[in-house]
């Protein structure tokens, strides 16, 4: 054998790549996310009144939510408002640019209602002439 032709053949055994390590590496990345994917959603604990025929607020197609908590605070989504008062320019920033102007409303059934009425005055003040009150249906 000449020089030449030795080298040719590591060549072609170099050429071939191994993918079996990459499939065993991806598969415990994908078992990796599907444990970690639901405990990153994490919704607020509120105790929504339980009503028969309740809406599906899953239907909705990105569904801004503006959720009243037991201890009265005001949230859009993940982010804390500090008052009512705040809440109309926080929402019109929000609703800038969105297709849908429809605001659902969630409140603890503890929370007063005078401070429920205060935030659907808010979000009425911010231009929502469409909202929606979240509730649940009774367990069986």
């Amino acid at each position: 054998m000449e020089v030449g032709q030795r080298d040719t053949r590591r060549r072609s055994m170099l050429a071939q790549i191994n993918v079996t390590p990459f499939v065993d590496v991806m598969l415990v990345l994908l078992i990796i996310f599907m444990v970690t994917a639901p405990m990153l959603e994490k919704g607020l604990d509120v105790a929504l009144p339980e009503v028969d025929n309740a809406p599906n607020l899953a239907a909705a197609k990105e569904p801004l939510v503006v959720t009243v908590t037991r201890d009265g605070a005001i949230r859009i989504g993940r982010y804390q408002v500090d008052s009512p008062g705040k809440l109309a320019p926080v929402l019109q920033q929000a609703l800038a640019g969105r297709g849908d102007q429809t605001v659902y409303l969630e409140a603890d059934r503890t929370v007063a209602y005078g401070r429920v009425v205060q935030v659907m005055a808010a979000v009425r003040q911010a231009g929502v002439t469409k909202i929606g009150m979240v509730a649940q249906e009774p367990e069986k």
